[in-house]
């Protein structure tokens, strides 16, 4: 484990917890160098997820890569490190809900779009706009258009 403060390699554990009805252990932890104190959590893998990429190739599942996603799209935003986290976990009960083994790598972008919809317009924007890969304006003025008030003043679009 890297200290997020001074990237050195020795810490020791504070305090442990088993958290999110046992399925993870949350633990905080100080580094040996420069004392600071950061939290890691650890998860417990059910079943091996594999993630069917564009190519076609097939790697497991990593949950960091989901955590980078959102944590990219969310850079400067004013939502917490606990949304985050929760969103994560709204993903993650929703890819082992569907049972099975194998899913595609643009299912789990979808999921992310729409966790992100729900979180933060801007963020949401920015994931699409990287993740779809927009040809032009009007393809990305489709993608923010169900994120516009309606005509008559009401709420967004969803």
């Amino acid at each position: 484990m890297r200290c997020p403060h001074c990237d050195y390699t020795e810490d020791h554990v504070i305090d442990s917890r088993v958290i999110r009805d046992g399925r993870a252990i949350r633990r905080r932890r100080e580094c040996d160098k420069c004392s600071q104190r950061f939290t890691t959590y650890e998860y417990i893998e059910a079943v091996a997820l594999l993630v069917i990429k564009k190519d076609g190739r097939r790697e497991s599942y990593q949950r960091e890569k989901v955590v980078a996603g959102l944590r990219k799209a969310l850079h400067k935003r004013p939502v917490s490190i606990q949304a985050t986290d929760e969103a994560v976990e709204r993903i993650e009960a929703e890819l082992a809900r569907l049972g099975s083994v194998e899913i595609e790598s643009r299912a789990i972008g979808e999921r992310i779009m729409e966790e992100l919809a729900r979180l933060d317009q801007v963020a949401y924007v920015r994931f699409a706009s990287v993740y779809r890969h927009f040809e032009d304006v009007h393809a990305f003025v489709d993608t923010i258009r169900p994120l516009l008030p309606e005509e008559d003043g009401g709420e967004p679009n969803r």
